[in-house]
């Protein structure tokens, strides 16, 4: 049967525009030629994952810079996907050096740390600006434990959520009571929010500058509920998509955390099916908190990431803190499997994505925060190219060289960062970018990371 006779044929657009709406439905066979010729833009998506305490930097290490390099023992997991990936060595963030248990509150931001001053937004925040307009969520956050990576353009953390079962419910499932009964809950949220903000208003005329300093952090809070009621609200009346119900028994379920891999491997698998459905085009995961971070039973790794970063040379802490960063290379690889199997109407979603992964120390154990673990990957449709090892420190005249062999002096380079002007922010600025962030600018940026465009 000619493609002209499949009056079967479904066109997403058309069919939902003539219901007077936008939704987003799983992907189908029967959609990719109708897809196709409307032409529709390429939608622009990416995801953001934390490692905490560093790495064993010692296994970690690329040595080789450009096309020619050969994967680390830490990122073999990663080689069969060299064609979509960079490695990039060299970056810090400014404001970050010397701190330990709080970078990870600024690796997506670039801002200050300290509990006297207030951070800045974060770049998935920022990219969810562009993007919202488009999904049901405007971004989506989990984390393993501790608080997620997102912060808003008033330096307050967002919330997030740690069960994927629980998430999952929240995108796909329609709240009980049917459309009236969420109508109803929405205009009482709704008329509470009107009557909070008009006795804060009030309240402001009466506040020295300190209170109102406190009570316009909290009024930020309010008005992003506002925001989230107002967005529920515009989607009541589009029906959910459909999920497959193998899709559907995958993420939609409870994990021990005792099984890591299955549990962070749930967690991708859930961001892939909201990319897929287009629920969301932003999501960040952090897979554990600075301090902690969790322990691997499944593969014998009995302390924690922090216990293992603290190693002071010790054998036996070394290898297993190489080992946890293999295993959760290994989780970041599986994601990486995963966009590259599932397709939308633009074909593999890896064409469509991007995907930093890393951490914001370098070495955990004396706090390292320079040279820090950074793996971009994906967004070929987004205009980013790959197959290099991106090293920064060989930019500089004074870097000699990796000396793996002479821990003392590779740890120096981990905290002291041999180019100064490798700043994580130029990533972060270069990703928004091409989020169609209209900015020039993110954070102490000074440049953008010209290398990994097209």
């Amino acid at each position: 049967m000619s493609d002209q006779n499949k009056s079967w044929l479904l066109n997403r657009r058309h069919v939902l525009r003539g219901m007077g709406v936008t939704l987003a439905l799983p992907f189908l066979d029967c959609m990719k030629l109708a897809e196709a010729a409307t032409r529709n833009p390429r939608p622009q998506r990416s995801a953001l994952f934390y490692l905490p305490n560093g790495v064993n930097t010692l296994d970690y290490q690329i040595l080789e810079s450009g096309k020619d390099y050969t994967f680390s023992k830490s990122l073999k997991p990663l080689e069969k996907h060299r064609k979509i990936i960079t490695p990039i060595s060299g970056l810090h963030h400014p404001n970050g050096l010397g701190h330990h248990h709080n970078c990870d509150q600024i690796w997506l931001t670039g801002g200050p740390i300290g509990q006297s001053v207030r951070n800045t937004i974060s770049v998935d925040q920022l990219m969810m600006q562009t993007t919202a307009p488009h999904t049901r969520f405007a971004s989506m956050q989990l984390s393993g434990e501790g608080d997620c990576l997102a912060w808003n353009g008033d330096g307050i953390r967002l919330p997030s959520q740690r069960s994927p079962g629980v998430m999952f419910r929240e995108m796909f499932e329609e709240p009980k009571g049917g459309v009236a009964q969420q109508r109803r809950g929405l205009n009482r949220r709704g008329s509470i929010l009107d009557a909070v903000i008009g006795e804060a208003r009030d309240l402001d005329s009466k506040l020295g500058q300190e209170d109102k300093g406190r009570l316009e952090q909290y009024l930020t809070s309010v008005r992003e509920v506002e925001v989230r009621t107002e967005r529920a609200d515009a989607w009541l009346d589009v029906p959910r998509p459909k999920i497959d119900p193998k899709d559907k028994a995958r993420v939609n379920r409870s994990v021990s955390k005792e099984k890591v891999g299955e549990y962070f491997r749930t967690m991708y698998d859930l961001i892939v099916l909201a990319f897929q459905t287009d629920m969301t085009r932003v999501a960040t995961f952090t897979t554990g908190v600075e301090g902690k971070g969790l322990k691997i039973p499944e593969i014998g790794i009995m302390q924690d990431r922090h216990s293992l970063s603290h190693h002071n040379g010790n054998p036996k802490l070394l290898k297993d803190l190489t080992g946890s960063d293999i295993f959760n290379i290994q989780q970041f690889a599986y994601f990486l499997d995963r966009l590259s199997e599932v397709e939308d109407a633009n074909g593999p979603l890896i064409d469509t994505t991007m995907a930093l992964y890393g951490s914001g120390m370098s070495f955990g154990h004396s706090h390292g925060n320079a040279n820090v673990p950074l793996v971009l990957a994906g967004g070929a449709g987004l205009g980013l190219k790959h197959g290099s090892h991106l090293d920064y420190n060989t930019k500089s005249k004074d870097f000699k060289g990796y000396t793996l062999d002479k821990p003392g002096e590779h740890y120096r380079l981990c905290h002291r960062p041999a180019n100064t002007k490798g700043h994580l922010s130029n990533l972060l600025l270069t990703m928004a970018q091409k989020m169609d962030v209209k900015t020039d600018k993110f954070a102490d940026s000074n440049g953008v990371i010209s290398e990994v465009l097209t």
